[in-house]
């Protein structure tokens, strides 16, 4: 892994985890493969608190574990799983696409597994029908079936999933609701021929509606009945984990889509019945779908009309390259991508050819490729007539490699995140008073408008916070709110970067 790969997760795994975590997952993503002792000894940490980070680790599906170099009588080793670590920055998009999808309901219930890392159906249901009763108004409650007729459309679509195998052994400390499994590796869940059958589960009744008073005690008997519930319902050890695999399908399949329906209309999102297309209309839309210079539809055969494909790759490798040439225009102007896309194009050019081809005058066309140059963004080749390699009789062409300009422009995303994380950060920490003192106000709020208190009482807490602190306020949340919003920004750079990265090294 790359540095600022390493970086990235650390800032993650602290984010989410806390510091513990974040020592332990970033040694063992230096390390490779350790086992628990010498990760307690190399981080000079206790060895409860290492337990207790593999547990959450392993809970998440961050770490991977199995038998050691001396066999299964050995001690078991423990390996990070950086990619699974590294959907933690798609939390966001997975909960929003979730909301798009199946509404509130399911939000909720994408948002629970992530947030535990695996949970019981039954578990998931009574969470979930409690936090939108709480949120309805006093009378209303949501009924449960409600919430697992939700569950059953995200598992039937394959968007949720179960575990491979149910977590066996015994636990250090009861840090989490499943505990530290034995010596074998679980296999991968599409391999288990249960993944998607949803169990029968004895459940019934409305969510309840906790007061601000009960949460703390619900809180910390939450853990020790979890178990008890759900041998009752039926689903005791039936795990289910967050299917990110189909999301990343969701997210590819949009992209493609909405690239399409840029450059023609939105008539390709779904042929469904209903949109009477004639036939002569659709032979003319696909038409241009198989002329269009983006090739992400092909046509094979004749017979019956030809069969239509979508090729996956080509799609993949021309939004990569809208990404790079979108790149080098912000940061080097609009002729220094017309260079830029000239490149691609062309394959390889001497810098006569630039000049002409692009019509940009000889001196800013030099100064643009060798900007381009060094930053790794252009190559040049040289192409010898003679053995000597002399100047005089050496062509020396200008081109642009795809793969490898999406790599780099990868490691810069990873970098870009990475800053804003830490800005971010950087300015909750240096406002932690002021968002603890509006957080308390908010909750003193809260409880007085339950209670029903007067119109006078609830302006005088509100006036506990200055003028002065309330602009600060604002300020603070627009500035995060613009962070967060980069963030997801960039990430979906990540997403089809390494989707076409992946696809190249899947189609050689």
């Amino acid at each position: 892994m790359t540095a600022q790969e390493v970086r990235l997760c650390g800032l993650l795994l602290q984010e989410h985890f806390g510091n513990v975590v974040e020592k332990v997952g970033t040694h063992l993503i230096r390390s490779g493969v350790l086992t628990l002792r010498a990760l307690a000894h190399e981080t000079k940490l206790p060895l409860d608190l290492v337990k207790k980070s593999l547990c959450v680790l392993v809970q998440h599906g961050m770490c991977t574990f199995g038998a050691g170099r001396r066999g299964p009588a050995g001690p078991v080793e423990y390996r990070i799983n950086c990619e699974r670590v590294f959907h933690m920055l798609r939390y966001p998009r997975y909960i929003y696409t979730a909301k798009s999808l199946y509404g509130d309901t399911g939000e909720l219930i994408v948002e629970e597994i992530l947030q535990r890392g695996q949970m019981t159906m039954s578990s998931t249901v009574k969470t979930v029908a409690d936090r939108l009763t709480h949120n309805m108004p006093e009378g209303q409650s949501m009924d449960y079936s409600e919430v697992v007729s939700a569950f059953s459309q995200l598992v039937e679509t394959h968007f949720l999933q179960r575990c491979p195998l149910a977590s066996a052994g015994s636990s250090s400390s009861g840090a989490v609701d499943t505990p530290l499994p034995v010596a074998t590796q679980p296999t991968e869940p599409e391999s288990h021929p249960d993944c998607y059958k949803l169990p029968y589960i004895n459940l019934t009744g409305q969510g309840k509606r906790r007061r601000s008073s009960e949460d703390g005690e619900a809180d910390q008997c939450a853990a020790k009945k979890a178990r008890t519930d759900d041998s009752e319902c039926g689903d005791d050890r039936i795990y289910w984990q967050v299917n990110f695999q189909r999301f990343h399908l969701h997210f590819r399949d949009q992209a493609i889509i909405s690239a399409v329906s840029c450059k023609l209309d939105q008539i390709f999102r779904a042929l469904l019945s209903s949109y009477n297309i004639a036939r002569p209309i659709l032979d003319q839309y696909l038409s241009l779908l198989v002329d269009d210079p983006m090739e992400f539809v092909g046509k094979t055969g004749d017979s019956g009309g030809g069969m239509y494909v979508v090729n996956l790759h080509r799609a993949l490798a021309n939004l990569a390259r809208a990404t790079l040439e979108s790149v080098v225009q912000e940061r080097f102007g609009s002729r220094s991508a017309r260079i830029f896309r000239l490149l691609l194009r062309k394959r390889h050019l001497e810098q006569k050819q630039v000049e002409d081809f692009a019509m940009i005058p000889a001196k800013e066309a030099k100064d643009m490729l060798y900007k381009l140059l060094s930053e790794n963004l252009v190559q040049l080749q040289e192409i010898p007539k003679t053995p000597d390699y002399a100047p005089s009789r050496t062509f020396y062409l200008y081109t642009v490699n795809q793969l490898p300009t999406a790599r780099l422009l990868l490691q810069h995303s990873y970098k870009t995140v990475g800053n804003l994380m830490e800005r971010r950060l950087y300015e909750t920490k240096e406002n932690k008073r002021l968002l603890e003192k509006s957080q308390r106000i908010e909750a003193i709020l809260a409880s007085l408008q339950a209670t029903g208190a007067e119109a006078a009482q609830l302006t005088e807490v509100e006036e506990m916070i200055t003028v002065p602190e309330r602009q600060q306020l604002e300020s603070l949340r627009h500035h995060i709110n613009k962070l967060d919003s980069s963030e997801n920004q960039v990430d979906e750079t990540i997403f089809l970067l390494k989707s076409y990265i992946n696809s190249t090294q899947a189609s050689r």
